[in-house]
């Protein structure tokens, strides 16, 4: 037997995996570019700011819809046409943001985009999953976990360079060449090595997930601005799990379900799946606090607060391949216990602050807490998908991608509203105080000194309510610390590989 013919067999193909992450990362990176232009174009297009949040909420809503239907697009489609398709329907969803002349028209561009981004992240993880052995996975999906860290993180700040120096439409007509170069290539690269497989989607299920997962993202991204009193929120929470729970139903009564909701009787996927819930909703808390905290209580500048938060993303992004290779040859349970422990303390750092908190030690803090999440994600994820069969991967991947996005959103929503209604607490006692003050005083203050007094106070009072948020957020981390310490080295169950075999793979060659 030739040795030489059978590595070179086995050799991952990476010129596919270049031009799969390429794709991945202008998909990712467009995922916040537009979060810091909203006021921009929310003026440009004369629609209130609750309207134009829609092009960051729709844009979700689509992911959370499309990435549970991947799992069947995976196996029914190969890499090449899913990839080739959902690349398409993002540069033409980019092509017609930037000539948008009206808000639906930009809308419906977003929609478009995300249609084809949301098919990107499953698709690129379950081909890492299939063209790596189990025993370099780590290193793999370190090289995916840069990306998928690194490319949202910067959004931000490039977005806030942009906004600040030309009009909007930039955002577009930036990403635009990077896209159709990715397209092109992977038109002539990629070619297709997957049989045809007979396998039928079932329209109801779609129906189901789509109200199901759209219902509860819909519900718990609006639960920050409209309140948990809105119809809107409760009513769309309550149909999403109705729903949902149907849709769970359904697919474990049938025999070639669309998202296959039996791979968590396999312990340590379920056990990574809820470390990664948990996790996802603490990150939310600096995602969304710290921007509150350094932009509205500070008063520094959208691209300033974007270039004070990316050292702390080019951080994590260089620390991904690391910590994929030391979760190869260590396992996921050390780097997460040191990652978790790390997140904790940074993060009980967070609740500390105050009006006079240098920029350096804000630098510092959310660099580590950074750090720590960097040994947290990616080892937790792909220890869980490595205990799954070959032929499971593709739900695995599209389940945690769900969960991701569902666990986002719940995150987003809570720490919003204890931020908020911390807020209203500390601003009445605040208010009381300076009363009780003013009355022992035999002078009264001007209207002018009433006014700076009102604005300051409703400064110290959102301090304390961010401070609150992220304490509450300590808690939530030391729960997934907890969790962590039953993790334990996963291992496929090699009878069920050897039963699928490797046609049920989406394989890929150049």
């Amino acid at each position: 037997m030739n040795t030489n013919a059978t590595s070179n067999e086995k050799k991952p193909p990476y010129g596919i995996i270049v031009i799969l992450m390429a794709g991945a990362f202008v998909a990712f990176l467009n995922s916040t570019l537009l979060n810091i232009a909203l006021p921009s174009i929310s003026a440009d297009f004369k629609v209130d700011p609750s309207v134009g949040q829609w092009l960051v909420t729709g844009y979700m809503l689509v992911n959370g819809i499309m990435i549970p239907t991947s799992a069947f697009l995976i196996q029914k489609y190969s890499t090449r046409r899913l990839f080739i398709t959902a690349m398409s329907l993002f540069v033409a969803g980019t092509l017609m943001a930037g000539i948008a002349h009206s808000f639906p028209i930009l809308l419906l561009s977003r929609m478009i985009q995300a249609s084809g981004s949301s098919i990107m992240m499953p698709v690129l993880m379950n081909f890492l999953l299939t063209s790596f052995p189990i025993e370099r996975r780590g290193s793999a999906m370190g090289i995916f976990g840069l990306i998928m860290t690194f490319a949202p993180a910067i959004g931000p700040t490039l977005s806030g360079y942009i906004v600040e120096h030309y009009e909007w439409r930039m955002l577009f007509y930036v990403v635009s060449p990077f896209a159709i170069m990715v397209l092109v290539l992977a038109i002539f690269k990629l070619k297709d090595k997957k049989e045809k497989t007979d396998i039928h989607i079932d329209r109801l299920s779609v129906l189901l997930s789509s109200l199901g997962f759209g219902g509860l993202l819909y519900g718990f991204s609006s639960a920050g601005t409209k309140g948990w009193s809105s119809i809107h929120v409760y009513g769309t929470l309550i149909i999403g799990l109705i729903a949902l729970i149907f849709f769970v139903l359904r697919q474990l009564k049938m025999t070639a379900p669309m998202l296959e909701f039996r791979i968590f009787k396999y312990p340590l996927f379920s056990l990574s799946a809820i470390i990664t819930v948990v996790v996802n909703i603490a990150l939310f808390s600096a995602m969304l606090l710290m921007p509150m905290y350094i932009q509205t209580v500070r008063g520094i500048s959208p691209f300033h607060s974007g270039l004070l938060l990316l050292p702390g993303a080019i951080i994590m992004g260089i620390m991904s391949p690391i910590t994929g290779r030391l979760f190869d040859k260590y396992g996921a349970r050390t780097l997460a216990l040191v990652g978790l422990a790390l997140t904790a303390f940074t993060t009980y750092m967070f609740s500390q602050l105050s009006m006079t908190t240098t920029i350096t030690t804000l630098v510092i803090i959310y660099s580590l807490r950074m750090f720590g999440m960097s040994m947290v994600m990616m080892p937790i994820m792909t220890n869980g998908l490595n205990e799954l069969p070959s032929r499971m991967n593709p739900h695995g991947t599209a389940l945690n991608n769900t969960l991701s996005q569902v666990s986002g959103a719940i995150g987003s929503a809570v720490m919003i509203t204890i931020m908020s209604q911390r807020t209203k607490t500390h601003g009445e006692e605040l208010a009381q105080e300076a009363m009780q003050k003013m009355s022992n005083t035999t002078t009264q203050p001007s209207p002018e000194a009433i006014a700076t007094m009102q604005e300051q106070l409703g400064m110290k009072a959102m301090l304390e309510g961010i401070n609150d948020a992220f304490l509450i957020s300590v808690g939530i981390v030391i729960v997934a610390l907890v969790l962590a310490m039953f993790v334990k080295r996963a291992v496929p169950p090699k009878e069920l590989d050897e039963q699928t075999g490797p046609t049920e793979m989406n394989e890929a060659v150049e």
